[in-house]
């Protein structure tokens, strides 16, 4: 069976968020302003990567298919789950905060909404973040994906998209924040977060769990 370029390319993958600090500083601001004040302690990211994210963000579970990427996770502090978004090892209503992360676009979009839904518990917040497929950087990664990319099987989403999928899963009350307006070279300094959607390339949605069980 090939490997997974997740596997493959873990340290690469990790190796960015150094190399590209002011990009990943711009991202964490923007998904920060719509954190909870105090991050419950059943909170988990879904596609948790090597724990960039969830690090620095205060989310205690992390689930991921890829053995490389989690395992550099757990050495950030994270509780690690293997596993995929679409079948997620979890109890019904077991979750109060999910966060995605430049993942849902290599999932069944659909069906992971279906499962957060399933997890979460009545109230419980979901948080997405993604490039935006209209965008400036969603138009440059879909030109220059290659079969050796990460992003080679990726499903890109507008900002209207998700919203509809949201709605129709269940997910209400939805509020915005965007960042990075110029092209990635031009990202000097951490870039001020605004609300909304349309002009960012990274677009956070935040998302309340309707359910009555």
């Amino acid at each position: 069976m090939e490997e997974s370029p997740f596997d493959t390319y873990a340290k690469i993958y990790d190796d960015w968020y150094e190399k590209h600090k002011m990009i990943y500083e711009s991202e964490l601001e923007a998904i920060r302003e719509l954190m909870p004040d105090i991050i419950p302690g059943k909170s988990l990211e879904i596609g948790v990567g090597t724990g960039r994210f969830a690090s620095e963000l205060g989310i205690g579970y992390g689930l991921d298919p890829s053995q490389k990427m989690i395992g550099i996770a757990g050495k950030r502090g994270i509780e690690q789950i293997i596993g995929v978004a679409e079948e997620l090892p979890l109890k019904n209503s077991s979750i109060k905060l999910i966060l995605m992360v430049t993942s849902l676009c290599f999932t069944d979009k659909e069906s992971t909404f279906r499962e957060i839904h399933r997890v979460l518990e009545p109230g419980g917040e979901l948080i997405i973040a993604f490039i935006e497929r209209n965008s400036l950087l969603g138009k440059e990664y879909r030109k220059k994906r290659s079969h050796k990319d990460f992003y080679r099987n990726a499903g890109f989403y507008s900002a209207s998209e998700l919203i509809k999928s949201l709605k129709d899963n269940c997910f209400q009350e939805p509020v915005f924040r965007q960042t990075l307006f110029r092209p990635p070279h031009e990202i000097k300094v951490p870039e001020k977060p605004l609300e909304g959607f349309g002009e960012g390339s990274f677009i956070v949605i935040k998302a309340i769990n309707i359910k009555d069980w």
